[in-house]
């Protein structure tokens, strides 16, 4: 099974693609989003929208894990995040890609067994599990470290393991 994991931001946007066969979670490709800081915001959330569609239509994953919302003290950040998380999403909808959601403390419980893990930790244990040849900047391991997550958990929870794909919707 391949899982796109997506770790979403206004400025920068981390993707991962990680496939599970034979018990292995292997790396299939990784990087982020990113544009000049100069493109309006709009311009910024278009792009996440389209460069996810294409990461989508060129690599055909049939899950995407995503980080849930969560709680944060800047307002207007949380609504930015929220902005280019809803990009992702949509894009995963008209993908037909089955949508998962967990939070930070899952992610980082799934992949480094402490749900308080720093970037760095996170980092780590990602380049270590996927066996990467180098390190991956924070927004990719973040994205890949979901995408585990994500696999670890489909194992387990049969619940996960029977959600309805999503389809394009007809007006």
């Amino acid at each position: 099974m391949l899982v796109l994991g997506v770790d979403p931001g206004s400025i920068v946007t981390g993707y991962g693609l990680v496939e599970r066969g034979n018990q292995e979670a292997t790396c299939v490709h990784f990087g982020h989003i990113q544009f000049p800081g100069n493109i309006p915001f709009y311009g910024r959330i278009h792009h996440i929208f389209q460069a996810t569609v294409e990461l989508m239509n060129h690599y055909g994953p049939e899950e995407m894990a995503i980080e849930d919302i969560f709680y944060a003290k800047n307002v207007k950040s949380s609504l930015k995040l929220g902005h280019a998380r809803g990009a992702v999403l949509i894009a995963a909808v008209q993908c037909g890609v089955r949508i998962f959601e967990y939070t930070p403390l899952e992610i980082k419980k799934a992949v480094v067994g402490y749900g308080r893990a720093t970037k760095e930790q996170v980092r780590s244990m990602v380049q270590i599990i996927l066996k990467l040849n180098r390190k991956p900047n924070f927004d990719a391991a973040d994205a890949l470290a979901a995408a585990i997550c994500h696999l670890n958990w489909i194992r387990f929870d049969p619940e996960k393991q029977n959600v309805l794909t999503p389809g394009p919707v007809g007006i």
